[in-house]
This record gives C-alpha cells, sequence and structure tokens, in this order.
C-alpha cells in the first residue's frame, strides 16, 4: 500500500513522463494513424506501452549510462532511425497525394486480418529505431529516477510508466471514436501530410545530432 512520502516520487514520475510522451512524435503519429484505420490500433498502443516500461526499467534501474558508454551504438541506431523515418514519410506523403480514402475505407474490414505483422513490425520499428526514445526513456527518466532509492524509486518508475500505458491507449481509442469523422478523405489527406512533416523533422533533427 503506498504512503504518503511514496506519492511524490509517483506523481514526479507520472508527469515527468507525461511531459517526455505528450509531444506529437513518431510513436503518437503512428497510433494516430492506425486509431484512424482502426486498424490493429490497440495492438500497436501496446507494444509502444511494453516497449517504454521495458525501457524505463533499464533507465531507472541502473541502465542509463548504457548509451552514454556507447556512442558507435547510438550511431547506428540514429541511422537506422532516419532510413525507417524517411521511409515512413515518404509512404504517407504517396497516400496523401493519392487521396484514395474513400476506396480503402471500402475495403479497410477484409484487410485487418492481413495486415497485423504488419503493423507489429511497424510499430517495433517505430519505436526501437527511434534514438530518442532511448534518450527520452533511458537516458533522462532514467537519470532522474536513479536519484531515489529503494520504494521511492519503484514508485517514480511506476508513475512514468502509468504516463505510456494511460497515454498511448487513450490516443488509440480517441483516434478509433473519432474515424468516422476524421477519416473523411480531405482530413485523412491533411493527417497524412502532418505525419509525414514530423518524421521529416525528427529525422532531420536526428541527422543534426551526428554532425
Amino acid at each position: 500500500m503506498l504512503t504518503t512520502s511514496l506519492f511524490i516520487p509517483l506523481f514526479q514520475g507520472l508527469f515527468l513522463g507525461a511531459s517526455m510522451i505528450l509531444p506529437l512524435g513518431a510513436q503518437n503519429s503512428h497510433i494516430l494513424r492506425q486509431g484512424l484505420m482502426r486498424n490493429h490500433h490497440f495492438s500497436a498502443a501496446t507494444i509502444c506501452m511494453l516497449c517504454d516500461v521495458m525501457l524505463i526499467g533499464i533507465g531507472v534501474f541502473g541502465g542509463a549510462a548504457l548509451l552514454a558508454t556507447s556512442p558507435v551504438l547510438l550511431t547506428l541506431i540514429t541511422w537506422a532511425g532516419i532510413v525507417f523515418l524517411l521511409v515512413y514519410g515518404g509512404l504517407s506523403c504517396r497516400s496523401a497525394w493519392q487521396n484514395n480514402y474513400q476506396h480503402s475505407q471500402a475495403n479497410n474490414q477484409g484487410s485487418l486480418t492481413q495486415t497485423r505483422f504488419l503493423v507489429i513490425s511497424t510499430t517495433l520499428a517505430v519505436t526501437l529505431l527511434n534514438p530518442h526514445v532511448y534518450l527520452d526513456t533511458v537516458v533522462i527518466l532514467g537519470s532522474v529516477g536513479g536519484q531515489f532509492d529503494g520504494t521511492e524509486k519503484i514508485a517514480f518508475a511506476f508513475g512514468t510508466m502509468l504516463a505510456s500505458i494511460i497515454w498511448f491507449y487513450s490516443l488509440a481509442a480517441a483516434a478509433a471514436k473519432l474515424s468516422p469523422w476524421l477519416s473523411q478523405p480531405k482530413i485523412r489527406q491533411i493527417i497524412d501530410i502532418l505525419v509525414a512533416i514530423v518524421m521529416f523533422l525528427i529525422a532531420l533533427s536526428l541527422f543534426k545530432t551526428l554532425y
């Protein structure tokens, strides 16, 4: 049972975790897109959440210095992330250009069972090939969490993990709920363009960190 002293690190973890995850990034853009298509969006949210929980745990409980001591590993992850984000952004641009959403909506129900593996693999790539995920979870949250001891460290870690759980499932559910309105051709086109811009900007920011 939580004591009063544990609520402080728990809420610190919750609010800090929320501040890391709320800005629109690769994961959020991907979950939003899957939710609009109602295409295994909760599976995608679960994968993002589990990856965050795992990485936060690694960071808080002793792994925060991993990336700092492995510049080669971070560089490899960064280049892989740049390539993936450019490809993902390009696909979003193509989708916006074609603007063939009415046809895709008609066939969406039949395609759900055929794309589960693609959704899972893409979600893993969006998460694990994005160095920002490691910096936010392992380095930043891990460094802050490392300042706590014992049960307070556990409370802080739980708070940050809870932020990821609440956010990803809420985003997936909200996108699916608003899908009939947001899936209108013009609105979907705007969303695809925004997703592409986000992916390209993240890729550019990653590229700048290499030089």
